[in-house]
């Protein structure tokens, strides 16, 4: 196996998704090495996230490192096979014992079949092509001896800096205003990184969402549970949104108290459920349901303190 502690080229990370297993390990690692890599997604298509690098497979000249957090499926697999020559070195990082079948009985069927799926299926793949292991600690250094795995020792990680949240505590009857504020927290999240989303929603919103980064979904609960989650501030904009339905034409204006317990500013959509409570400008915003009107309204709070701190003032006064 080659040492990958000096080499120059660029590296792929390959995970499931964004995992304490990277951020604790792995990116330690790569830092001490000075290394430039890029992460990309295991479901990905090769062809597609590597397109973007110049490899060259003459045998010469800059090569893909390619690192494989955990697993491996067989897309992947493929495509080294067909570009053995334009790698420079693969490399499988484990944090648990995924390499031996009866280490995983205890645990639920469907967890042992990802496993093997993903990693157990993988290993003699792993080991024909003189991939290099690098784990997570001495009982699987020694347990892997053979492999002459490199362990790498974790270290803290910084995490983001988040300092405005948006909330839409929506419920059962709110499918569709998920469905419209989808667009709407892509763009936000792209936009403006210190931003933070949290919902509250069944398996369906937590599915709708999950590829988003900084979104939190709460499952539903009681309603004393949810007033004391109101106590706890943190929060800045809350929303209101409602679509035209023969449901919502009887909307009350709940969430407008909801908000103002939050602690947060609302942004509520131009509605007769909130017409009659909500003073444009004065105690929270009334938008039309259009996007771009709901993208400018957040963006204006998120940007001009004064702005929000006027609104939050009104807000707190009818509370």
């Amino acid at each position: 196996m080659m040492s990958t502690d000096s080499l120059p080229s660029q590296w792929i990370v390959i995970q499931e998704r964004e995992n304490p297993s990277f951020d604790f390990f792995v990116r330690p690692k790569l830092s001490a090495m000075d290394a430039d890599w890029q992460c990309v997604l295991l479901g990905e298509q090769p062809n597609q996230c590597l397109d973007y690098y110049k490899t060259d497979d003459s045998g010469s000249g800059e090569k893909l490192n390619l690192l494989f957090v955990r697993y491996m499926n067989k897309a992947w697999r493929t495509w080294i096979k067909k570009n053995r020559r334009k790698i420079a070195s693969i490399v499988l990082f484990i944090d648990d014992d995924l390499l031996d079948w009866q280490a995983t009985s205890g645990l639920s069927v469907r967890y042992r079949w990802k496993l093997w799926k993903y990693a157990l299926k993988h290993q003699r793949f792993w080991r024909d092509i003189g991939a290099n292991l690098w784990v997570a600690n001495h009982y699987l250094a020694e347990k892997y001896a053979s492999w002459q795995p490199t362990v790498c020792p974790p270290s803290s990680w910084h995490a983001q800096t988040i300092t405005q949240t948006l909330f839409y505590h929506g419920s059962a009857s709110h499918k569709q205003e998920f469905l419209w504020l989808k667009p709407l927290f892509e763009r936000l999240l792209r936009d403006f990184p210190q931003l933070s989303i949290e919902l509250i929603g069944d398996g369906e919103t937590n599915l709708l969402f999950r590829h988003l980064p900084r979104v939190h979904v709460l499952h539903p609960m009681s309603w004393p549970n949810y007033r004391t989650l109101l106590a706890k501030k943190g929060r800045d904009i809350g929303l209101a949104p409602l679509l035209d339905s023969r449901f919502n034409s009887a909307r009350s204006c709940t969430k407008f108290y909801d908000i103002a317990q939050a602690g947060a500013v609302g942004i509520y959509a131009d509605h007769p459920a909130y017409r009659g409570q909500v003073i444009n400008g004065v105690n929270g915003l009334l938008v039309p349901m259009e996007h771009e009107r709901w993208y400018n309204a957040v963006a204006m709070l998120l940007q001009d303190q004064t702005y929000y701190k006027s609104l939050l003032a009104g807000s707190m006064a009818d509370k």
